[in-house]
């Protein structure tokens, strides 16, 4: 799990809603911090500047059987494919599509307005603008998501519209940095939050096992 801006709290965050889906026998879950990324990745300057420092690390990593981009641009997903032979998943793939196995629309919380555009463009590459009720902005910065005390209640307040207003029938956290925040937000929503690291991790962890049965087999 690849943290791609060089916030280590957001790592932190990141690494702790991952504690439920490490057992024991089971793969290794290990975060890192890429150290060159920006403090925050909320621009799409930030995005492009990180996708080849990504896409370096997993073509020089020998020893991963399974690679996370934790960011929910998914900066470099493609690129990094083409790096490695082993499965690369996006957490903003990987949160939309848990979301659709959840919900029949779902709405995203996103860190500022200007993540929108960006998000939306993927959205409709991915052809799911019919599944998408809305999506709203914090108007926080990553760091403040990941550290800042009144998170919650902001994304309880752009969640409660989501649901009450766009019709979103589950919600897909739109930043690696609100990690700590779902399982409080879904009991204050009454409807699925989706952490997108988490959902991400639990698609990689099934490719990584049932690899791993295949050659035992």
């Amino acid at each position: 799990m690849v943290n791609p801006n060089s916030n280590e709290a957001v790592t932190r965050g990141i690494d702790a809603a991952l504690q439920p889906l490490r057992y024991a026998e089971g793969p290794e879950i290990a975060c890192m911090t890429l150290a060159e990324g920006p403090f925050g990745i909320e621009t799409q300057a930030d995005v492009e500047s990180v996708t080849l420092p990504l896409a370096r690390l997993m073509r020089e990593t020998n020893d991963t059987d399974a690679f996370i981009i934790a960011c929910y641009s998914d900066p470099g997903l493609h690129v990094c494919r083409e790096a490695t032979d082993r499965p690369v998943f996006g957490i903003a793939e990987c949160g939309v599509l848990t979301a659709l196995a959840r919900a029949e629309t779902f709405g995203v919380i996103a860190i500022k307005d200007r993540s929108i555009p960006r998000h939306i463009r993927y959205l409709r590459q991915m052809g799911l603008m019919d599944r998408l009720a809305g999506e709203r902005a914090l108007g926080l910065s990553v760091a403040e998501t990941a550290s800042g005390g009144s998170t919650l209640q902001r994304m309880t307040d752009v969640g409660t519209a989501l649901r009450d207003e766009d019709g979103a029938r589950a919600i897909v956290m739109g930043c690696a940095g609100m990690a700590a925040h779902r399982k409080n937000l879904e009991d204050r929503l009454g409807i699925p939050v989706i952490d997108p690291t988490q959902a991400a991790a639990t698609m990689a962890l099934g490719t990584v096992a049932l690899a791993a049965a295949a050659l035992a087999a």
